[in-house]
């Protein structure tokens, strides 16, 4: 995600003509330690060192007495030197919002990455910013509606909520990703925002030409704080996503579809601001204030009286080890649960959703509906006693089974295939047309499967449809 030479708009340079504040006494790495002469900035303000021709940002992070301040440098510090002259700013990071940001990838200073220039009077708000108070918060339980069936079916997602995305590389998390964005702006005319943490400028290049191919890229926004930048950059940048977010579930009035990959370098992130400013590690290295930093973030992600802003989250789990102190914090803020299998992926059957691992606290009577839910317990259990099968079916093959067991064998198998799907963001590659299915289609579909409605249509026949009246134009 290089930047076209000259495009790069100044971020706030350091004015020799501004009044200086104070000065650097001590640089080591990232980590800044200001004196200033007159009053201390509060925590969060952003201040500037004058390092040679340009200036560094620094992010006040804490009060060491009443002269002293150390602060975290959100870029290379590489040619700051103790005595460089600071300038206050008095006020914290702020980030590019609005309409004009669509269409845009921007990094944690607002700054474009793809050559546009923002217009003179575009908003900008603070990065930091408290959840919404209580008295806002909507208390009903909505679910969010994707129009791709293995998901709504199996595993709904809350509007408002927060979902957690598993797979590892090439079972189509960002085709997944890139169909819920398309979606959204089509059947919920909002916005979607794709924020990268601790992201592979290769990843970045190419999910930003992926979404532009595939036509969604005028409803989404992307921001992006990469690997190769400081850990103080990639900490803020999920702060920098949700005040874009906020400003248009809040201001706009819109629902807001949030992507964040990967939640765990956002800790990563915190655990290496939390050892350059000396805290004491807890468990496992983590910092001591993990639990608060990510809740700070969460929080933030709500369903109020006027809009929803309604988060994906990939995760990674440390050597797959569930109880991982990030794991576990992570998992609490949860509603939803989205597993992507490669062995189902090695089929073709797509999306790669394990339809057995994948859960949802969404699904329950109360919010589902008596129907949905009876309807996903019979789906469920089909495809449960099907996986005890394959062992017996891979030994002895299925003349062994009993006509019930022959029977359910091949339900499950076409809801297996029903459950697939093709995407609009796949049809330049696939040939086949992109499908958005409603819940009712999905739920009626599922129905004449297991009332054995289709017992003499071969299985083939449901791969890769929409609604189950496809079957037979197939």
């Amino acid at each position: 995600m290089r930047q076209k030479t000259g495009s790069r708009q100044p971020l706030n340079l350091f004015d020799m003509d501004r009044e200086i504040h104070g000065k650097v006494i001590s640089v080591g790495g990232s980590v800044i330690d200001i004196e200033f002469y007159h009053s201390l900035p509060a925590v969060q303000t952003l201040v500037f060192a004058q390092a040679g021709a340009r200036s560094i940002p620094v992010e006040v992070m804490a009060q060491l007495d009443k002269n002293r301040v150390r602060g975290i440098a959100l870029t290379p510090t590489d040619t700051l030197a103790r005595g460089a002259a600071v300038t206050d700013t008095g006020k914290p990071l702020t980030i590019c919002v609005g309409e004009a940001t669509l269409g845009h990838m921007f990094n944690v200073f607002g700054e474009t990455l793809d050559g546009a220039e923002m217009p003179e009077n575009v908003l900008r708000r603070s990065i930091h910013a408290d959840p919404p108070p209580l008295s806002q918060l909507s208390t009903e339980s909505e679910v969010f509606e994707t129009g791709i069936k293995a998901i709504d079916l199996l595993t709904p997602l809350e509007r408002g909520g927060k979902a957690g995305l598993f797979g590892g590389a090439g079972v189509g998390k960002t085709v997944l990703l890139t169909e819920m964005i398309h979606n959204m702006a089509g059947k919920h005319k909002g916005v979607s925002l794709f924020c990268g943490i601790g992201e592979r400028s290769r990843e970045g290049y190419e999910l930003y030409h992926e979404m532009a191919d595939a036509g969604v890229l005028p409803n989404m926004a992307m921001l992006f704080g990469q690997m190769n930048e400081p850990p103080g950059a990639r900490f803020r940048i999920g702060n920098a996503a949700l005040s874009a977010a906020e400003y248009f579930r809040d201001e706009e009035k819109r629902d807001v579809l949030l992507l964040i990959d990967n939640i765990f370098r956002f800790l990563q992130a915190g655990m290496e601001v939390s050892g350059l400013l000396g805290r004491m590690p807890s468990r496992l290295g983590y910092q001591p204030t993990m639990a608060t930093e990510l809740s700070k973030l969460q929080e933030r992600i709500a369903n109020t009286k006027t809009g929803a802003i309604t988060s994906i989250q990939a995760v990674y789990v440390p050597a797959d080890d569930m109880t991982d102190p990030a794991a576990v914090h992570i998992f609490s803020h949860l509603s939803a649960s989205i597993v992507l299998s490669r062995k189902r992926a090695s089929e073709g059957l797509y999306p790669a959703v394990d339809l057995l691992q994948s859960n949802s606290r969404m699904m329950a009577r109360s919010v589902v509906g008596e129907r949905h839910y009876l309807l996903a317990r019979e789906v469920r259990s089909a495809l449960a006693q099907y996986e005890e099968l394959k062992d017996i079916i891979s030994m002895l093959g299925m003349e062994q089974l009993s006509p019930e067991d022959v029977n359910l064998v091949n339900r499950a198998r076409k809801l297996e295939r029903f459950l697939t799907q093709p995407f609009f963001t796949t049809e330049q590659f696939s040939g086949t047309p992109g499908k958005v299915v409603s819940l009712d289609q999905t739920l009626e579909g599922c129905e004449r499967i297991l009332r054995d409605e289709f017992r003499d249509v071969p299985e083939s026949a449901f791969y890769m449809i929409g609604s189950i009246d496809e079957v037979k134009t197939k």
